[in-house]
């Protein structure tokens, strides 16, 4: 007899990397730690939220660089760290629904640029 509750391929690896993803937004070290865990499953849920997370560092990066202007990279950088919090918050709610969205704006150059992030 054929066991019906058998789930999807595509939802079971969302499924194993949903908490890998989560932790992927949770600062710096969240994802570092991610990263890590991910190179021992090669999850690829995990690994698209890994790449968004990792678009959001580097944002915020540049932001901080562009905040050492005075004035106008100060109120650049000001503005710019509301739109990298929106960014977060959209990214880990995509996580926590296990989302395969990219963030707005920025979340298909995220992709782009971090295509080769496993």
């Amino acid at each position: 007899m054929e066991d019906k509750t058998e789930m999807p391929e595509k939802e079971i690896t969302t499924n194993d990397g949903k908490t890998i993803a989560i932790i992927s937004y949770i600062t710096i070290i969240g994802l570092i730690i991610a990263f890590i865990m991910n190179n021992e499953k090669k999850n690829a849920f995990a690994s698209y939220h890994i790449r968004q997370s990792l678009g959001i560092a580097a944002t915020a990066l540049a932001l901080t660089v562009i905040g050492i202007i005075p004035i106008l990279g100060w109120i650049i950088s000001f503005f710019g760290f509301f739109f990298i919090f929106v960014l977060w918050i959209i990214g880990l709610i995509n996580a926590l629904n296990s989302k395969e969205k990219p963030l707005p704006v920025l979340g298909k150059k995220y992709e782009e640029w971090f295509k080769d992030v496993k």
